[in-house]
């Protein structure tokens, strides 16, 4: 239909394909919120210097519990703003649209 009303790629875009995805790309960033975190940290597990995944790794070769839950609660946290602030994007997005 917009092709009928001769409408360009850019306004077929901004006006139909996003906004119809919408629900989709925020649903998306809920999942992969923690799936990064878990990339992020698997990553320092082999390679890293420095880091959370580095204290989890060095506190369990040198059995200081204290590092290694210190690190997993401070993920859990991080991952918990993380999500909050895309359910807050959430809210907003479809408050200002007016999505139902």
């Amino acid at each position: 239909m917009a092709k009928t009303f001769r409408a360009t790629k850019l306004q077929t875009l901004t006006k139909i394909v996003i906004p119809a995805n919408l629900s989709t790309f925020i649903s998306s960033l809920k999942v992969n919120i923690g799936l990064s975190l878990v990339g992020v940290i698997s990553g320092e597990f082999l390679v890293s210097k420095a880091g959370l995944g580095y204290l989890i790794v060095y506190g369990g070769q040198v059995f200081k519990l204290d590092l290694v839950m210190a690190s997993v609660i401070i993920l859990g946290v991080v991952a918990g703003i993380m999500y909050g602030a895309v359910l807050l994007l959430e809210k907003f997005i479809t408050k200002s649209k007016k999505f139902k």
